[in-house]
């Protein structure tokens, strides 16, 4: 049996909202994204936790963007999606899908 990374439902809707936003993955989008997209609010705090957590995993890669003005010149951080995080991401989604084709539709049965 192969060796598996197993996500967290936190980690997984972290990496999928990095690979919608493939040109600004920065907290406040994926924050946002999150909000619009899952109906979940996440704080700041534990989405850059998470993140961090996830690339020390070597799930996601960070990078410094250019400085922005309206953050006092400060760089917004940057994330991607791994190789590895993408796989994990579809290895999480098969057993999913595999494990919702064994329930019986709502009223049946």
């Amino acid at each position: 049996m192969s060796e598996h990374i197993h996500l967290t439902d936190l980690e997984q809707l972290l990496l999928l909202s990095v690979l919608r936003l493939p040109e600004g993955a920065w907290g406040g989008a994926i924050q946002d994204d999150l909000a619009t997209s899952a109906s979940r609010r996440v704080s700041l705090g534990s989405i850059h936790v998470t993140l961090g957590r996830l690339e020390e995993r070597g799930l996601v890669r960070s990078t410094k963007g250019a400085p922005t003005g309206g953050r006092g010149g400060k760089a917004r951080r940057l994330y991607e999606v791994l190789p590895e995080g993408r796989a994990a991401l579809d290895w999480t989604r098969d057993i999913m899908n595999r494990l919702w084709a064994g329930v019986p539709a709502e009223g049946g049965g």
